[in-house]
């Protein structure tokens, strides 16, 4: 061999220095650098991954907690007759037409960029009798009461026909007469206050006369069945007050009336028969010696809104109580400003609204966010009028002079965000008390929208504690045996075949969790409890024969082999306890133990629920946590192990102060990782638990998890709304929750891995 040398025992030493040597070696040389640049790459692309992702979620959630702002837009005269006093404005859905109503009943429609008319509708136009009264129904309807001093009132719908000539939007005003175009008789007295709802269907009138007399008189459309003729019903009632009223309003559904008096009573009427109304509670709202200054209904019309002389505005509405009884009660209030509240305009389809006081000062308030959105001077000598576009997007203000309107952008995309609507309690309308409630869609056109991550958060938890106390046991002792007992051709077995489960499609584990094991779980619930005793009194009840059995029997089996014989075992004590499930649950359970659990100890039972979740995610997290272990416990040092039973210790002794001690930090990382994986998992929560986002612990109930709402709900939502922006809020609280997680993982195991490294 050239270029080598033979030593002195014969043997020759290769040439280091040949060509063939050295071309070796920077091949070498050079796939390292390569394989330690890619691996450098790898890490560092993961970490920039990572960090992407959590830019991207606070991307989209960021935009909910940004401020409102309001901008000025546009300032004219006032449209129509500047003499005339103002009552109301309206805007349609896309803001570009506006409505002025006068007292004198006329309609001014005009164009909302420059105040230039668009048509002037006078439906009382001729009519010898004064205007006494004035009030709008809900903003929905678009509809428009005006009662004389004659005691009739007429009922205007102002609509807008949207059409498209050239490709080119047009907005044509319009109104139309719910019960025709003359005023209807309802008294023969001068009419001083007049609330009005009308749905297509039935159309309900309250007017309130100069001698404290509110007449009602409701018309109910009826159709023939044998032809298209229509009839309208009337009905008519009364009530007597016994104090002078400032304010009166009636709801959407036309069946409670509101009536207060300036120095702050509030009688709360039922008036769904409209020829008996029925005093139901009288409440006073204010403290004594304030006066309620506004009175209005929150969209939906559940809740009132009162505004009193202090500048505080106060939530009511109707709670039913344990007898099924409704009374008013006072939710929450808001007091952000200082002078009398002049006016409130609730929103069309939100529950906020807008308050403006007799200083010029407005306020953006939101009631289940509890939230002050917006406070903004917007004239110093005060404002006449206000109203909001359909869309929440723009704003009219009319001055105190009654001279200039002021167009305003209005910019509150969500003001239901708030720290308490997402995890503080809520008392949500017509609920009985605050609580923590998710549902965030309801086919009612009153729906609140319920946004509390709260329960959400807790399911999360409640599915990985269960799935935890299932996996954690069975995957450290698993692997503790297998790793330190077993013996080596059972372990080449036994590790491969746990860590393969792995790779079982959860979706699969999902799906026979939801559509076969909690279907037999409830089929076999005591069977399934009485597995908790039976296999671990069969597995002592078999160690104690086999140390009585004779040694040439027990010698039989080879070291570390012991384990399979406990298979049968296993399997005969589950046969055993599954088949003894219906006689116990006929003997103790009177036959049906999910219905005994809830009538004996008031425990619900959801068919899919925590048990199963737990035993079907703990299924799944079983593989990780023991392979992770069983490396972990399988890495300890031989001399460790050798020294301690050369020193007289016993196996069991060895494994419980020596191994387990040493091992521990893969342990804790195991554990770490398997509840990281158990609190982000979503297929099979989402096919073997209800989905029902309820707070409570008991096993046999349901819940909702962050990663199953998110995946439910995703679809549904609408991009850039606050319901998409709080599901990707749910997703960066899950991404904080598993990073919290894996850090402390870390932190411990680095301590753990120092304290015990010396052994």
């Amino acid at each position: 061999m050239p270029n080598s040398e033979i030593t002195e025992n014969g043997s020759i030493l290769p040439d280091f220095n040949s060509v063939a040597a050295v071309r070796h070696r920077r091949r070498r040389g050079l796939s390292d650098l390569i394989t330690r640049y890619l691996m450098t790459m790898g890490g560092i692309g993961v970490i920039i991954a990572i960090v992407l992702i959590a830019f991207y979620l606070l991307y989209v959630v960021l935009p909910m907690f940004k401020p409102a702002s309001l901008e000025q837009l546009a300032s004219y005269t006032v449209p129509g007759e500047a003499t005339a006093e103002t009552v109301d404005y309206f805007m349609e859905e896309q803001h570009e037409i506006g409505l002025r109503v006068t007292g004198d009943a006329k309609l001014n429609f005009f164009n909302t960029g420059d105040g230039s008319r668009v048509k002037t509708v006078q439906p009382l136009k001729g009519h010898p009798s004064e205007i006494t009264a004035y009030s709008a129904g809900d903003p929905s309807q678009a509809l428009l009461a005006f009662a004389t001093s004659t005691g009739e009132v007429l009922l205007v719908k102002h609509r807008y026909e949207v059409t498209y000539p050239g490709d080119k939007r047009k907005i044509d005003p319009y109104v139309t007469y719910p019960l025709g175009d003359a005023p209807v008789k309802l008294t023969e007295r001068p009419i001083r206050l007049v609330a009005a709802q009308s749905d297509g269907e039935q159309t309900t009138i309250a007017v309130l006369t100069d001698d404290r007399k509110v007449v009602l008189s409701s018309f109910i459309k009826e159709q023939s069945f044998l032809s298209d003729e229509e009839t309208v019903e009337r009905k008519n009632g009364a009530i007597y007050l016994d104090s002078p009223a400032s304010h009166m309003i009636l709801d959407i559904e036309q069946r409670e009336l509101y009536i207060a008096s300036a120095y702050g009573t509030i009688s709360y009427y039922d008036v769904s028969d409209k020829t008996a109304p029925r005093l139901i509670q009288k409440v006073n709202a204010i403290p004594q010696g304030e006066r309620i200054t506004s009175l209005e209904f929150l969209s939906g019309g559940i809740s009132i809104l009162v505004g009193d002389s202090r500048g505080v505005i106060a939530q009511w509405f109707p709670v039913r109580d344990q007898e099924n009884n409704y009374t008013l009660q006072h939710v929450r209030e808001f007091d952000s400003q200082d002078e009398a509240i002049k006016l409130i305009v609730p929103e069309f389809f939100r529950k906020a609204f807008l308050a403006m006081d007799e200083s010029g000062m407005l306020g953006l308030y939101h009631t289940t966010a509890h939230r002050t959105v917006k406070l903004k001077q917007i004239h110093d000598a005060g404002i006449n009028a206000l109203a909001i576009a359909p869309r929440a997007d723009a704003m009219l203000a009319e001055t105190a002079s009654g001279e200039r309107l002021q167009f305003w952008e209005v910019d509150n995309e969500h003001p239901e965000i708030s720290w308490k609507s997402l995890w503080g309690k809520v008392w949500y309308e017509s609920r009985q008390q605050p609580e923590y409630i998710w549902q965030s869609s309801s086919a009612s056109s009153d729906f609140e929208p319920k946004f509390s991550l709260t329960p959400l958060t807790f399911g999360t938890f409640k599915a990985a504690f269960y799935a935890m106390l299932f996996a954690v046991p069975l995957a450290i002792f698993g692997a503790m045996y297998t790793a330190y007992f077993m013996s080596p051709k059972m372990r080449a077995v036994v590790k491969p075949s746990i860590e393969i489960m792995e790779a079982l499609p959860t979706v699969i584990l999902g799906f026979l969790a939801g559509l076969w094991l909690a279907p037999f779980t409830e089929k076999h619930l005591p069977g399934i409890f009485m597995l908790l005793i039976a296999l671990p009194v069969a597995t002592i009840l078999m160690a104690f024969i086999w140390q009585r059995l004779p040694a040439s029997i027990r010698q039989s089996v080879p070291d570390g082999w012991e384990a399979a014989i406990l298979i049968p075992v296993l399997i005969v004590a589950g046969a055993v306890a599954l088949s003894l499930s219906q006689p116990m649950e006929n003997l103790l359970f009177d036959g049906n133990m999910p219905l005994w659990l809830s009538q004996e100890l008031g425990l619900g039972y959801d068919q899919r629920n925590s048990l199963v979740v737990g035993l079907a995610m703990g299924f799944a997290v079983i593989p990780t946590i023991f392979s992770i272990s069983e490396d972990a416990i399988y890495s300890v040092p031989k001399h460790l192990t050798t020294g301690s039973l050369a020193l007289g210790a016993t196996s069991w002794q060895t494994m419980t102060r020596v191994v387990l001690l040493t091992a521990s930090p893969g342990i804790f990382s195991a554990i770490m990782i398997g509840l990281g994986r158990a609190v982000g998992e979503t297929m099979i929560v989402v096919m073997a638990t209800g989905n029902t986002a309820i707070m409570d612990m008991n096993i046999f109930e349901g819940f909702r998890a962050l990663s199953a709402n998110i995946a439910v709900e995703m679809p549904e939502s609408e991009v850039g709304s606050s319901h998409y922006r709080i599901l990707f809020l749910a997703g960066l609280v899950l991404f904080l929750a598993t990073f919290v997680f894996n850090t402390a993982a870390e932190v411990v195991r680095q301590r753990l891995r120092t304290k015990y490294s010396s052994l």
